[in-house]
């Protein structure tokens, strides 16, 4: 029994290890190549980009397709060109950051009181409003993005910053998840805070906000990785290229910036890694654990 019993644990290891270094190589790929010159590129991937053409008119063709983790020649020239010699390519980073830190803050914000409200208040027409949310969450961006384009031509905020921050505020996704995290704090543990003489405010501040901070850890980070990726939403709502974010021009590759894409999307990583990795632990407890007491 034990030897089958190790024996299962052994497989589930290996397979664990397996799918970690599938999910893995893309990004391995990405910062190693990123170091590549651009010729060495074309030369491992140009079968990949063959029905590609770049501006100057070249297509890279090779006969096979070689996934390569080390490159010949180590070279810093992409990142050159990224960081000092096109300063577009760092506007349109800050572009991005301009976008998503807003409505990241705004959403847990907004999300926050408005979760308050669904746990605090009772009856069937919180149960409908409630209800109504959860449907607005499963609807697909592609779905909502005319009526907000329409909204924002109606309001004058189209091709403006404000077009993607304000519908991004809003959404009721995080409304969801912390509403179901504040329904798990003990009503009793509100109901000491009140005879306490707390008021509603003193409540959410000191007592909801606090036993939720995990789920706002979760949800921050959630918010931050889906719009740091958004392309649909600037595409259809910011005409003006200066304004759009970096993830659009990383969704508009020609053949001839593959080295260049490399590079950019190793940038682009960094902040969504390094958000990741300091709430880790937040977004495993606030997703297993949502809005549990401590003793």
């Amino acid at each position: 029994m034990k030897k089958n019993h190790y024996l299962g644990r052994a497989l589930l290891t290996l397979l664990s290890v397996g799918f970690a270094l599938a999910f893995l190589m893309p990004t391995v790929l990405t910062i190693t190549n990123s170091f590549m010159t651009q010729s060495e590129i074309s030369a491992n991937y140009g079968q990949v980009f063959k029905n590609v053409s770049g501006s100057d008119g070249k297509t890279y063709i090779a006969e096979t397709v070689n996934l390569k983790f080390i490159p010949d020649k180590v070279t810093l020239s992409q990142y050159i060109t990224v960081l000092i010699k096109s300063p577009d390519y760092l506007l349109k980073f800050w572009n991005s950051v301009i976008l998503v830190v807003p409505i990241v803050l705004l959403q847990l914000g907004v999300a926050s009181i408005t979760a308050y409200g669904f746990t605090r208040w009772r009856g069937k027409v919180r149960s409908f409003l409630f209800f109504f949310y959860v449907i607005l969450m499963l609807m697909p961006i592609q779905v909502t993005l005319v009526p907000n384009y329409l909204v924002s031509d109606w309001l004058g905020l189209l091709n403006t910053r404000w077009s993607i921050i304000f519908p991004g505020a809003f959404a009721p996704f995080s409304v969801f998840l912390l509403t179901k995290s504040m329904r798990r704090i003990p009503a009793s543990l509100i109901e000491a805070a009140k005879l306490d003489g707390s008021s509603e405010w003193q409540v959410f501040k000191d007592i909801c906000l606090p036993q939720c901070r995990s789920a706002l850890y979760s949800i921050a980070i959630l918010v931050f990785i889906d719009y740091w990726n958004m392309v649909e939403q600037p595409v259809v709502l910011l005409q003006d290229a200066e304004k759009q974010p970096l993830s659009v021009y990383l969704s508009t590759i020609n053949a001839n910036e593959v080295g260049l894409a490399f590079a950019i999307a190793t940038i682009y990583m960094v902040p969504s890694l390094l958000l990741f990795l300091h709430g880790e632990d937040y977004l495993v407890e606030g997703i297993a654990h949502q809005g549990s007491v401590k003793g």
